[in-house]
């Protein structure tokens, strides 16, 4: 099995933060270990699960892209590519990809995940908009994992996800977002936290798409509404935007990003993790008590946004949050569950056994990947 050592604070030379950091210890025999293996199996497993899953399943024989399973999925999966030594993609990744391609090749056919006649007014537009930002992130993650120029499908993607941008009103520049009051991610909150990742989406594409003058233009639309909103974002989609600045710049200051430095740092648990419930303000909806403990997918985006985008300096302890992630992956010895890293539902509280009490796990795992493993 193929492990990974994490030796704390000698890590991110490239990402300019040799200087924060200690040096690596003499000994590394102590530091904590995560299993590459452990983690694909895991997520290789939940994909295939949520492709046969009758709610899951969509028209043209393809299947919904869901904000928790398969997003997280589709960005971190192709991190573990090197760890492994695989040379192409797992069965579940090219089940996946293939539906998003034959979704976007078919974009004026397919139906909405969601539509106003079975899930509420609006939700055809909502769920269209959000596709469209999941597709053109998707295929450009892929794209750029491969080291590829940007694929025709790519390209159509980002047409139909700019064709949906928001254009007048004070939304312009974001997208419509999906809304079923489940936070963090189809919630009122979510349509900021959708712009990030199309910012992102973005910034993983080559410089001759990104000069294309339709593209600029929808950029400066889409940064404004980024810093315009920036300030009422709760602390995780403020972390978000991090991320992006990480790839395209021009929408986080200097002091926005200090105070966030501060802001996030003083959130940080003494083990170094960090909880989602600490980075909003969340409710059940069954009035049950929030999860305190950290968990993957708060520590695991932090780390990734602080690392790429060199912000943590001496303020944010980011070697701990690594250390957190990396002490904290359930070990191989519980089974089935073994590879993963635990989230859990801001909305109610869920039966971490069974497959709807996963999701959180899911976008965890997908997340703490991301950080412990360099991005490509």
């Amino acid at each position: 099995m193929k492990v990974f050592t994490v030796w704390l604070g000698t890590l991110f030379v490239g990402a300019g933060f040799l200087a924060a950091q200690p040096a690596e210890p003499a000994d590394n025999s102590s530091a904590p270990v995560w299993s590459a293996t452990a983690a694909a199996r895991y997520l290789d497993a939940r994909q295939t699960w949520w492709q046969g899953w009758d709610r899951a399943k969509k028209d043209h024989d393809t299947t919904c892209i869901s904000c928790h399973t398969v997003l997280p999925y589709a960005l971190g999966r192709p991190a573990l590519r090197r760890a492994l030594g695989e040379t192409g993609k797992s069965p579940a990744e090219q089940t996946m990809l293939a539906s998003v391609e034959k979704r976007v090749r078919l974009w004026d056919e397919v139906e909405t995940f969601y539509k106003d006649a079975t899930s509420g007014a609006g939700k055809t537009a909502e769920a269209r908009a959000t596709e469209a930002i999941f597709n053109a992130l998707i295929l450009a993650r892929y794209d750029s994992a491969a080291g590829s120029a940007m694929s025709e499908t790519t390209r159509k993607a980002f047409g139909a996800a700019w064709a949906l941008q928001n254009q007048t009103g004070d939304k312009a520049g974001s997208w419509t977002w999906i809304n079923f009051h489940n936070g963090p991610w189809e919630s009122d909150e979510s349509q900021y936290w959708g712009a990030t990742l199309a910012a992102y989406a973005v910034g993983l594409t080559p410089e001759d798409y990104r000069k294309q003058a339709e593209v600029q233009t929808g950029m400066e639309k889409l940064r404004n509404y980024l810093k315009r909103e920036y300030a009422a974002q709760p602390l995780i989609n403020k972390v978000a935007a991090l991320w992006a600045t990480a790839r395209v710049g021009g929408v986080l200051t200097e002091k926005d990003k200090a105070d966030l430095v501060n802001a996030v740092a003083a959130k940080q648990q003494k083990d170094g993790g960090l909880s989602l419930t600490d980075l909003g303000s969340w409710k059940r909806q069954d009035g049950t008590a929030l999860e305190t403990r950290a968990d993957g997918y708060a520590t695991g985006l932090t780390a990734l946004a602080f690392r790429e985008s060199g912000a943590a300096g001496s303020g944010f302890p980011l070697s701990r949050a690594l250390g957190w992630l990396a002490a904290n992956q359930v070990t191989t010895d519980q089974g089935s569950e073994g590879g993963l890293w635990p989230g859990w539902s801001i909305n109610k509280q869920r039966d971490p056994k069974s497959d709807i009490g996963k999701f959180m796990n899911d976008a965890a795992t997908a997340y703490a990947v991301l950080a412990l493993e360099k991005q490509k």
